[in-house]
């Protein structure tokens, strides 16, 4: 598995103490573990227990219907999936124990004695079937596209432990994709609403307690030995918590054990020399509501709202100084695809020009106020408090850019849970929105085809360049479309469809165990006791 680590930010509090975000409480090394209280044990983190800090209340953890990626990062403690990925981008055996593939189908062999947090087996016709239900849709499953291939259709082979998955239209990464797919045994699939608070596991750890908005506990399951390069449950601790100053004190404290820190308490904790793993993201992206009405769905504004900022600067102070600026639209390393896609395709800083866009698209400056046909150009700022104060500073100093220049703007921040939700209600102008993949073509339902609540594409963006060249990357197989994937990226930063701004590399600190990492963030069979 990857040797670095990164996603969200988080913290946990003891018992008493008000925090913002949930606690997630893994169990199971020795005996019982500590409460949620934050007790500890002599090593200084409660000896049968692992506490790692996340960001924010994950909302529902339904593994078909969850898209926040805390969601999706607490998922994984629970879920195995197919296939893993390794540091260098290759696909190893997860719950799959080999497979092949063409640029329309994959054939999968599940290993056997796979089972179900209730005993029961983890069958090739449950795969089958949870592709089917993705598939579906009917089901409106936002894994769609990321796990599981539009138009996929899925046969198992009881005798052969085989399950078959097949296209209609080319799928490049089709084996890379079902890293993401949480596999659940099948009567699950007709109840997601019931593994909203609940788990029906396949992977190390089962869900035992769920407080929305202040803990959830997870147990180790015993016997567990499918994981990555045949990793067993051996060893295996637990417990997850929320938020980032508060992390990191509570991690220097010895009270927690991970943190995922973004902002400027990386530098006590470096100062304190406290271990970290790291992972290069995109920490910084605008993306624009183009749905009919909105102000942003003109290219004219787009182009003058991004000429108007300095966008290093808005970098600089969104990581503390500690980014650079990005040369891609979200995907995540280990990704096959690595071209600088954003330098030079983007407006230049010139106030000059954003006046002279705006006048040629029939604006008028008056009042120090831009307006047409009476109506001032007024947009709104959404962004999740819980990427931390850094990036709250960035939004601020966007709205206070853009209002000196004469629009209306306003910062608009929104919880960790909601951010979903703000965008596919369609009540927004401009979001502070990175996404994160590990596949180009897992980014095509963010950005083509239909909106909420039919689609995710969350800003209405139709850029027929994109189409067309995503169409023609996905004919060819795997990497070797990599030049046509990166040119399709570029089209939207070229279109001001969305605007990359910094990448950073987020870093977990950890006291007192040692653990891998993913694109998805911590490798849950990973995490081990460690004497530092």
């Amino acid at each position: 598995m990857a040797s670095t680590a990164g996603t969200e930010t988080g913290y946990r509090t003891a018992r008493g103490t008000r925090t913002a975000a949930a606690v997630v409480t893994v169990l199971g090394l020795i005996g019982t573990a500590a409460a949620c209280g934050g007790g500890t044990s002599a090593d200084g983190a409660g000896g049968s227990t692992v506490t790692v800090a996340v960001a924010g209340d994950p909302g529902s953890l339904s593994p078909t219907t969850a898209l926040a990626s805390t969601a999706l990062a607490m998922n994984s403690f629970a879920y195995d999936t197919l296939v893993h990925i390794d540091a260098d981008g290759s696909p190893v055996p997860g719950v799959a124990e080999k497979w092949s593939a063409t640029p329309t189908s994959a054939k999968f062999t599940i290993r056997p004695g796979v089972t179900c947090e209730d005993g029961s087996a983890l069958t090739a016709e449950d795969v089958a079937a949870e592709y089917n239900h993705i598939a579906d849709p009917k089901n409106q499953s936002p894994m769609l596209g990321l796990s599981v291939p539009v138009t996929a259709v899925a046969k198992a082979d009881k005798a052969a432990r085989t399950v078959t998955v097949t296209t209609r239209k080319p799928a490049p990464f089709i084996v890379e994709m079902a890293r993401l797919l949480p596999l659940l045994c099948e009567e699950s699939l007709a109840k997601p609403a019931a593994l909203t608070r609940a788990t029906h596991a396949s992977g190390p750890y089962r869900l035992t307690e769920a407080v929305p908005g202040d803990h959830y506990t997870y147990a180790k399951r015993y016997g567990y030995s499918w994981g990555p390069g045949g990793s067993t449950g051996a060893g295996l601790p637990g417990k997850v918590v929320s938020h980032e100053s508060t992390a990191a004190n509570l991690l220097m404290a010895g009270q927690i054990n991970v943190a995922l820190v973004n902002g400027a308490d990386q530098d006590r904790l470096d100062a304190a020399e406290v271990k970290y793993r790291s992972l290069e993201a995109l920490f910084g992206q605008l993306l624009f509501n183009q749905a009919a009405g909105r102000p942003t769905a003109d290219l004219a504004v787009r182009k003058a709202l991004i000429s108007v900022l300095d966008l290093k600067q808005l970098g600089n102070v969104a990581t503390g100084g500690k980014g650079r600026p990005a040369t891609g639209i979200g995907e995540i390393a280990p990704t096959p695809c690595t071209g600088d896609t954003v330098t030079g395709n983007l407006p230049a800083h010139d106030t000059e020009q954003a006046a002279a866009a705006l006048t040629a698209a029939g604006w008028t400056k008056s009042g120090g106020t831009w307006t047409k046909d009476g109506k001032p150009l007024t947009v709104g700022l959404n962004y999740a408090t819980n990427q931390g104060p850094q990036v709250a500073s960035a939004v601020e100093l966007a709205v206070q850019q853009w209002t000196s220049f004469g629009v209306r703007a306003t910062a608009k921040p929104t919880g960790s849970g909601s951010i979903i939700s703000t965008l596919s209600g369609g009540d927004w102008d401009i979001a502070w929105a990175p996404i994160g993949v590990t596949l180009p073509d897992q980014l095509t339902q963010f950005y083509d085809g239909p909106p909420p609540p039919k689609g995710n594409n969350f800003g209405s963006v139709v850029n027929p360049d994109y189409h067309r060249l995503i169409a023609r990357a996905a004919a060819e197989p795997g990497a070797a479309g990599c030049a046509l994937w990166n040119a399709a990226d570029a089209a939207l930063v070229k279109h001001v469809d969305i605007v990359p701004i910094v990448s950073k590399a987020n870093r977990y600190y950890a006291k007192g165990v040692t653990f891998e990492v993913d694109g998805s963030g911590i490798v849950p069979s990973t995490l081990r006791r460690s004497a530092g």
